[in-house]
């Protein structure tokens, strides 16, 4: 599906939903498919076995964590988050970008929504509260996990109930904690720009004065339709979908954070900070906004400079003290000017070629971690 029908077209609304409540336009039947390889169905089986079997551990396992020190419980979580993909067939890889390095405080975590998936994957990264709506606190299993990893629930069918959410994440967030939320508030097929990004929860990081934390999921090249859990797709169904898929990739990307402070006043448009802060949010995740870039440019361009100058100052010193080593001539002596033949200046140059200087751009590219 392309990304103008996927953004354009109008979304079938669920019977009994709230009409403030987005819907994304992607729907099981048109974007939930595999066109790539495939697994046979008795190794798919066995990565649903080993997939099922490594969520109820952690089901298991959460009530006694639970009691541990927070640094031991915060590398288990994500080593368990970090075994789930793994178990089901995705191999990950995890990129972090220049100027992505942690606050030490609270932070609120974004990033865009696919799967189920994006979950265990941004928990295997950036552990944190998770933000769900109170249905899950319902589901089998996996509410009961939910619950011990101490998940924030919100009711999103009453509009009421909106400013309280928004105090809870805050509270929160002061506190020290960080929060994970997909603020597109829908699943959507990841062959688009996906939706926009609701703006409530980032008042939340504006009023705590804590930074954003963009992260973007991207899935491997046709493994978006096969990943994608969206509309009223079961969720066994796209467990098997995600087994049959042969070599599923699955990208994270942290972004470096924006502070929610600079957005704190009333836009020059004359809207609130929280929706500036969510569309600049959205333009990370998408890619579309290259002040990093820009940045780690001039980065790079300043560390050239600051060489060439260097080597320009030592190619002086080095002249100055052969100059100086070398003998003053006999006042009666005349200098002699002594030219090489051309042939052999012709050869000089050809076996030494002019050297330019060339700046590196390591620095701008994203470290990167290969979890297979």
């Amino acid at each position: 599906m392309s990304a103008s029908r996927t953004e354009d077209r109008t979304a079938p609304r669920p019977a009994g939903t709230s009409p403030w409540l987005p819907v994304a336009p992607c729907t099981p039947a048109s974007c939930a498919r595999h066109t790539g390889a495939a697994r046979p169905p008795l190794r798919a089986a066995l990565r649903l076995l080993a997939g099922c079997a490594w969520v109820l551990l952690g089901v298991v396992c959460a009530a006694p964590v639970r009691l541990l020190p927070r640094g031991p419980r915060m590398w288990l979580l994500r080593y368990w988050a970090r075994g789930i993909p793994r178990a089901f067939g995705v191999r990950v890889t995890v990129r972090v970008h220049p100027y992505a390095r942690g606050t030490g405080g609270g932070e609120l975590v974004v990033a865009n929504h696919i799967s189920w998936l994006d979950i265990p994957l941004v928990a295997a990264v950036l552990p944190g509260r998770m933000l769900a709506k109170t249905e899950v606190r319902d589901w089998p299993l996996l509410g009961r996990l939910a619950g011990f990893g101490s998940t924030l629930f919100i009711d999103r069918d009453r509009l009421r109930a909106l400013p309280g959410a928004v105090g809870t994440v805050a509270a929160a967030l002061r506190s020290g904690s960080r929060v994970v939320v997909f603020p597109e508030g829908s699943t959507w097929c990841g062959r688009g720009r996906g939706g926009p990004f609701r703006p409530a929860v980032f008042q939340a990081a504006i009023d705590a004065e804590v930074c954003v934390r963009p992260v973007r999921i991207t899935y491997g090249t046709g493994g978006a339709g096969a990943a994608a859990f969206v509309g009223d797709d079961p969720l066994t169904a796209s467990l098997w979908r995600v087994v049959r898929a042969a070599g599923l990739t699955a990208e994270v990307s942290v972004l470096p954070s924006i502070p929610a402070r600079a957005y704190a006043s009333v836009s020059a448009h004359g809207e609130p900070g929280r929706r500036e802060l969510a569309r600049a949010a959205r333009a990370a995740v998408l890619g579309s906004d290259r002040t990093t870039t820009r940045r780690t440019a001039r980065t790079a361009r300043t560390g050239t400079t600051a060489r060439t100058a260097v080597t320009a100052r030592t190619a002086v010193t080095a002249r100055g003290a052969a100059k100086a080593a070398t003998p003053s001539p006999a006042p009666t002596a005349l200098p002699v000017p002594i030219q090489a033949p051309a042939a052999a200046t012709t050869s000089a140059a050809r076996r030494s070629p002019p050297q330019t200087a060339v700046a590196s751009d390591r620095a701008n590219r994203p470290s990167v971690s290969v979890h297979h």
